[in-house]
């Protein structure tokens, strides 16, 4: 039969079919070093409750070990912690590298006085294609469905907020997405898929911590997917927008290319900490 995990705790593997199962793992996988993650589709025997083969994946995350994730909501704060357009980049930019949607979610508009900046800011990010949304906007809860979405977001962003908003029957404290999500757990390795509106959720520890040094300055570059629609007009054709003359994309700086997203590329390209 085919199913898919959605929980995984130390050597036992929920799979879901047209029940859940609770499965192991052929010793294959140890001999190969393929480990079994949340989010894979396999192929197992609902009699011996043998998991025999995984599906190939599309993609796969470390912190969470999750695969086949389809998107990522970004979880951004406007105030308290205020605004953070650097980690909002590096998000984006290491989720559109492991081949997953970005969505992005301000939180916490109602703490600011004047929202003119902000709604200037997710305009810009809907003119170069990506999804945004406020916490409060009842429209994102049209896009989970069989989809496999991975939380991301800073420390008091406001994710448990959003949960209990989407998913009231949670009633989640502050900071307890968590333990909703199959984490704190110290002395046995557990990850799980929860059902969020007719698809699967999970949260992204240390997610907003990662580096990219795992990215060349052309993988950076690529990520950055407004570049891409005038990078042909650069006078070089592997123009890196950065100390290169005749570069289009500077030419368009405060224009069509949003200045705060130009200097975090360069910060990214220079592995500038802040």
């Amino acid at each position: 039969m085919e199913g898919k995990i959605i929980k995984i705790i130390s050597n036992s593997f929920t799979v879901l079919s047209d029940t859940t199962y609770i499965c192991q793992a052929r010793g294959k996988f140890r001999n190969l070093k393929i480990t079994p993650l949340v989010g894979d589709n396999v192929i197992f025997d609902k009699e011996k409750k043998i998991i025999s083969d995984i599906k190939e994946r599309k993609n796969s995350l470390v912190r969470p070990p999750v695969a086949n994730v389809d998107q990522s909501l970004i979880v951004v704060s406007v105030k308290d912690p205020d605004l953070d357009l650097y980690l909002l980049d590096k998000l984006v930019c290491l989720v559109e590298f492991n081949n997953i949607k970005p969505i992005i979610c301000f939180t916490k508009l109602d703490l600011l006085d004047d929202t003119k900046n902000i709604d200037e800011i997710k305009q810009y990010y809907m003119e170069i294609g990506y999804q945004v949304f406020d916490n409060k906007d009842d429209r994102i809860r049209n896009i989970f469905k069989d989809k496999i979405t991975v939380f991301a977001g800073q420390s008091g962003a406001g994710k448990s907020t959003l949960l209990n908003i989407l998913n009231s029957s949670l009633n989640l404290k502050t900071g307890e997405i968590s333990k909703a999500l199959g984490r704190g757990r110290h002395t046995t390795r557990h990850v799980e898929l929860i059902n969020l509106l007719d698809g699967w959720c999970a949260d992204t520890p240390g997610f907003s911590s990662l580096s990219l040094n795992e990215m060349t300055p052309s993988d950076i570059r690529d990520n950055f997917v407004e570049f891409n629609l005038y990078r042909d007009k650069c006078a070089y054709k592997d123009c890196m927008h950065d100390k290169e003359e005749d570069c289009e994309i500077k030419r368009r700086l405060g224009t069509d290319i949003l200045k705060s997203r130009y200097e975090n590329y360069i910060k990214f390209l220079r592995k500038e900490k802040i």
